[in-house]
């Protein structure tokens, strides 16, 4: 790492609250808790954007976090994609953003992403 470069690392319980805190709503902490539950990611996260007060890129970032297990297993753009109905295209860039800053790993065979291993102290 550069003597430049800034490293965040956020445990899911802090992603959690981020989104709870962001949205002062219900719906964000089912966002983001929630993805298995009951509705689509896709059309939660379409109901949140219409916030005017909510940042829709931080939401959906959130959100990309919020579909990796915490059982360490990886996913492939297309399967996150998928699950939060967006462009492989863009869900790459944020794929590649959340691996740039630690908070994903990339398996190099593979090229599955998964969860970046717990909070470390920077």
């Amino acid at each position: 790492m550069s003597a430049d470069a800034v490293s965040i690392e956020l445990t899911r319980a802090q992603v959690e609250r981020v989104g709870r805190e962001a949205a002062r709503a219900e719906d964000a902490a089912g966002l983001l808790a929630g993805l298995a539950g009951n509705g689509s990611p896709a059309a939660r996260y379409r109901a949140l954007a219409e916030h005017p007060r909510l940042s829709r890129s931080l939401l959906l970032g959130l959100l990309v976090l919020a579909c990796f297990p915490g059982d360490g297993s990886g996913l492939a753009v297309s399967d996150v994609a998928a699950t939060l109905a967006t462009s492989p295209g863009t869900t790459h860039r944020y794929l590649t953003t959340l691996l740039a800053v630690g908070l994903l790993e990339q398996d190099p065979r593979t090229r599955r992403y998964r969860l970046a291993p717990g909070p470390k102290m920077v």
